[in-house]
């Protein structure tokens, strides 16, 4: 007999349980897995220009609900910024691949001689892995399912999506637009649960798509591995901002500023650790807590205001260890420090600390918070070194005096995306370039490239020999060396 569960659901700005969820069984999972499977074959079958039709219809219907997604979003994440246009963001996501996926498809298609045997035509076939698993996290969390979703569907798998049970809010108005369409809602599903639930998830299916943390990344991993399917992995952060003594202070601080508290430091390209040129530091600080200052919590009205409430509970504890660890090691914090209580949510202030190094926690593991811990450099050398001095490689920044400084400088850090001039401009990489994460930061192909949709399909080859058979007794086929 299996035994129901049941996980409460807290509102981030009160601390309260709002609803709970029951989670879904391992055999739900099963029979969920078994039924997208049956209707795959069709949702195959309809061919990209078919399931552009389908996907074209879910976009009225996702319009529709646009204001809705995002007000569901925001009681998710407490109201920041990015929550209230994300109905507009998965718009912005579908259209992207209306207009993209058949070119993409058919520039990964081949109908050719071979290179090495002229009498033999060879022609692609490229087979879409029949279901696909996406786990996604509580930051960002319809956006960072969708991102997955959306071109696997266009690739004709089919999927099912286990979201973080800490911000399930944004599934009924989005899947009450999935079941509008039902050639969609046969082939698009999701489950409700914790990490029970989505290891049955990573059981069921030909491919994960996983976003989150480097433990439970690593799980991912190993059972994808023993299963031998494929797993993507998207697992955070510890960003790097380089400041060089030729910057423009007003420029580089307000981009260090945005980039490190923006949502409330609760993403994943987020700038953890800032390397100023000592010539400038104090006077980099001075204006940065200046500016910090003026930042102002949500609090009172989610829709104004800079910072809103730490989404998940736990994770107020963890920046508390990494600042209390800092301080103790001799840190010393300049602006902020204190977890508030409001109303219940637990806000932090810009925080900005000095005398920081890299046996400090705050300076090594993802902190996932509103700080900017700053340490000065001497040389382009030692900024680059301690930017590496990580094992994480998801993104990074480079502010200096002109561009190609900051080109030079960049081009030395191992990372997936360096911005330069500027931070936090990753949604500028869209449908653009394809990178990939170094270090801990990831594992797998890129989510945001035009060719990302090819994660999602195999390539097979179709021979034909237009030429004459080989005898066993005389095996002249004719390889070209």
């Amino acid at each position: 007999m299996t035994l129901t569960r049941t996980i409460p659901v807290l509102d981030p700005r009160t601390g309260e349980t709002e609803f709970t969820i029951t989670a879904a069984s391992a055999d739900e999972v099963r029979a969920t897995c078994a039924s997208l499977r049956q209707e795959q074959h069709a949702w195959q079958a309809r061919g990209i220009e078919g399931r552009i039709d389908v996907m074209r219809r879910w976009r009225e219907e996702v319009l529709r609900r646009a204001e809705a997604l995002g007000e569901r979003d925001a009681a998710d994440t407490g109201g920041v910024s990015t929550s209230w246009s994300q109905g507009f963001i998965t718009l912005a996501n579908i259209d992207g691949w209306i207009d993209d996926a058949a070119a993409v498809l058919e520039r990964a298609s081949v109908q050719r001689p071979s290179v090495t045997m002229p009498h033999v035509e060879v022609r692609s076939q490229l087979v879409p892995y029949p279901l696909v698993g996406v786990i996604s996290p509580w930051n960002a969390p319809m956006m960072l399912g969708l991102l997955d979703a959306i071109p696997a569907l266009f690739a004709g798998s089919a999927v099912i999506w286990k979201p973080s049970e800490v911000t399930p809010r944004f599934l009924e108005p989005l899947f009450e637009s999935v079941r509008a369409v039902p050639e969609l809602a046969s082939v698009f599903r999701f489950v409700l649960g914790d990490g029970e639930t989505g290891a049955a998830v990573t059981g069921s299916v030909d491919m994960v798509c996983f976003t989150g943390s480097v433990p439970t990344g690593r799980k991912v991993a190993v059972a994808c591995a023993e299963r031998l399917i494929p797993a993507y992995l998207e697992l955070g952060g510890k960003d790097p901002a380089i400041v060089t003594s030729t910057a423009d202070l007003e420029r580089a601080t307000t981009s260090v500023l945005r980039g490190a508290v923006y949502a409330t430091g609760q993403v994943c390209y987020s700038v953890e650790r800032v390397y100023v040129h000592r010539s400038i530091h104090d006077a980099f600080v001075d204006l940065l807590r200046e500016k910090a200052e003026r930042v102002e919590f949500n609090a009172r009205d989610p829709k104004q205001g800079h910072l809103g409430p730490f989404i998940f509970a736990p994770q107020a504890e963890i920046v508390r260890s990494h600042l209390d660890d800092a301080v103790a090691k001799g840190a010393k914090i300049v602006t902020g420090g204190e977890i508030e209580r409001i109303d219940g949510g637990q806000y932090l202030r810009p925080t900005i600390l000095t005398d920081v190094d890299h046996d400090m926690r705050i300076m090594r593991d993802e902190t996932f918070g509103p700080t900017i811990p700053v340490m000065a450099f001497d040389t382009v050398d030692e900024a680059v070194r301690l930017a590496n001095d990580t094992t994480f490689g998801l993104t990074a920044s480079v502010l200096a005096g002109d561009e190609t400084e900051a080109l030079s400088i960049a081009e030395r850090i191992n990372a997936g995306s360096v911005f330069i001039q500027d931070t936090f401009l990753t949604f500028g990489k869209s449908r653009t370039i394809g990178t990939n994460s170094f270090g801990h930061s990831g594992v797998g192909g890129s989510r945001t490239g035009p060719e990302s949709m090819l994660r999602f399909v195999r390539r097979k080859a179709l021979m034909t020999n237009h030429g004459d058979v080989a005898d066993i007794q005389n095996d002249r086929y004719g390889v070209r060396q």
